[in-house]
């Protein structure tokens, strides 16, 4: 194939990822947290940096450590500027930064195979399902994959510097997404033990990194332990993702904090994924390098660990899995397969795009219940943890919201409690002195106040009940 023909082939596949960024657009959801935090970068513009709770009744004026406050701001402002359509603005540009940071270092290695460049694009979209939100790990993304850059850049040429831009990459990550920014240093000191050792054991090769290459990797180490710290809470930012960790109370009943499992048919995705990248290695004729393996088994616990993690594991494995696929020529099928592959991803968008972009919100909680909230002007009321963020888009003060880092000091665990009718609920209620009460008919808790003389339902409409303490 001439020069001309590998030109076409390649505008052809940039074209390819872009429309599958059009694409991943439409698996856009909203998340209940994205209201309070909408609401919290509003509050910020008006009033200033938020370090205290000012959102709920029950812990207003408790610390907060608004590890997010950047995006929220950033958010609040695509708000102000484009209105109902800044979420999808937000994500399309995340989408389409991402790709890019994930494709033009790795050109060379995705038009090398395009078979299998299109199997691992698929898997790169199944796997975006689900966390395509207007939230601050799709930040998180685009400077993993920025970090995961300059450390192999670094792999390959000892006199890159790039890698000096991660304690940029730290300052970011721990204003826009403090929780995920311990990664900007520990991933570097993942590259660095990965680094130090020389041995070939069967099929795996360690080879270990030239002086110039350690002594780089260990300043900026140093130098990303402190630029995390740069940041409106200081210090404490540094100790933040590890606490989250610790809290068993919050990773228990977080559904993105779940561990994957085989248990539940969504989850054999990732699975798959793991496989795929496995055999890939495992089947290609050269060694694998022992850096290389172990970035995929730091990976491949985290989103074993957890389901948020499962976008961790494709964007850090595209630096390193195609260095172990073969070269395959094009046949002459090749450019009419990317070119239909174009069409169909952008027709797709253009026929489903008027109904996602019609409907820029999904309300969970109805207007008209929203009125008699208002009117009532509740000053002890009970809240659904998923609605806390929508009531206070509405500026009405809750019990508990998504925001589980900071009531699992608090009353976290009491909710669960009395929203189950587990432990010492009863007392509970009794204390809490709660004078409306909005829940989910599918909680037990609904079943207690129901046939409790106690409360009235003054609101109800499908699984949203509105109770009131006589």
């Amino acid at each position: 194939m001439n020069n001309t023909q590998k030109k076409r082939i390649g505008i052809l596949f940039i074209l390819l990822v872009g429309s599958l960024g059009l694409c991943l657009l439409l698996l856009f959801q909203v998340d209940p947290d994205y209201f309070w935090h909408i609401k919290a970068g509003e509050y910020m513009m008006k009033h200033g940096v938020l370090r205290h709770d000012v959102f709920s009744w029950y812990i207003k004026g408790k610390y907060w450590m608004s590890h997010e406050w950047l995006f929220e701001i950033i958010l609040y402002n695509l708000k102000c500027l484009f209105g109902n359509y800044h979420t999808h603005i937000y994500c399309l540009s995340c989408i389409l930064g991402l790709l890019a940071i994930l494709y033009f270092p790795n050109k060379k290695n995705f038009l090398k195979n395009i078979p299998y460049s299109l199997i691992y694009l698929l898997f790169f979209q199944l796997t975006m399902m689900g966390f395509v939100q207007a939230r601050p790990h799709m930040l998180s993304n685009c400077l993993l994959a920025l970090t995961i850059y300059f450390l192999t850049d670094l792999q390959k040429n000892e006199d890159s510097k790039k890698i000096y831009f991660l304690p940029i990459i730290g300052v970011i990550w721990s204003n826009v997404h403090g929780g995920s920014s311990n990664l900007t240093y520990l991933l570097p000191f993942l590259f660095l033990i990965g680094g130090l050792f020389s041995f070939n054991f069967s099929k795996i090769e360690a080879k270990r990194l030239s002086k110039k290459q350690i002594k780089k990797c260990i300043l900026v180490i140093f130098l990303c332990m402190i630029s995390v710290c740069i940041n409106i809470h200081g210090i404490k930012m540094f100790f933040y993702p590890y606490q989250n960790m610790m809290d068993k109370v919050m990773l228990n009943n977080i559904s993105e904090w779940q561990p994957s499992n085989l248990n539940d048919w969504l989850h054999y995705i990732y699975f798959l994924l793991l496989l795929f990248l496995l055999f890939t290695m495992l089947f290609s004729k050269k060694k694998i390098q022992f850096l290389d393996f172990l970035f995929f088994l730091v990976a491949m616990y985290l989103g074993l660990k957890s389901i948020r993690f499962w976008t961790y594991t494709i964007i850090i494995m595209t630096f390193f899995i195609f260095k172990y696929v073969s070269s395959r020529k094009y046949d002459s099928g090749t450019a009419s397969i990317l070119l239909f592959l174009i069409i169909f991803y952008t027709g797709f968008f253009v026929l489903a795009s008027k109904r996602i972009l019609s409907k820029p919100y999904k309300i969970a909680i109805e207007k008209d219940l929203i009125t008699i909230i208002e009117k009532e002007k509740p000053k002890r009321l009970y809240n659904m943890y998923d609605w806390g963020g929508e009531l206070i888009y509405h500026n009405i003060p809750v019990f508990i919201d998504g925001r589980a880092d900071l009531y699992s000091k608090h009353n976290y665990l009491d909710y669960l409690n009395i929203s189950k009718l587990e432990g010492d609920y009863v007392q509970k209620i009794e204390i809490y002195d709660f004078d409306y009460l909005l829940v989910n008919s599918s909680y037990p808790i609904y079943t207690y106040l129901k046939y409790n003389d106690s409360y009235q339902i003054i609101y109800q409409k499908k699984d949203m009940i509105l109770f009131q303490k006589k």
